[in-house]
């Protein structure tokens, strides 16, 4: 059986790229959106319904529902972006 040790993978072929979204949407460090707020995360443009403990990083745990799923499903404050209009609230 195979181990799935990720120290077989080699460094060279891993590939991590950032892309800069449009339509406003950035990371605002410290920053928890509110339940209601719509967020932009890796399933694409999400609503907050739920705002829960806290993360290994200290961040908040957020439960989002994208319009097409009826499950929701969780991610990291910190990994979300919020659009440049929602800053002030």
């Amino acid at each position: 059986m195979l181990s799935k040790s990720v120290g077989r993978v080699s460094r060279d072929s891993l590939r991590i790229s950032s892309i800069d979204p449009a339509g406003g949407w950035h990371s605002v460090p410290g920053r928890v959106p509110a339940v209601g707020e719509v967020v932009l995360c890796v399933e694409g443009e999400a609503e907050v319904v739920g705002v829960l403990g806290r993360t290994s990083d200290g961040s908040r745990l957020l439960e989002l529902r994208v319009d097409d799923r009826n499950n929701p499903f969780f991610a990291s404050s910190s990994n979300v972006l919020v659009q440049s209009d929602a800053t002030n609230i």
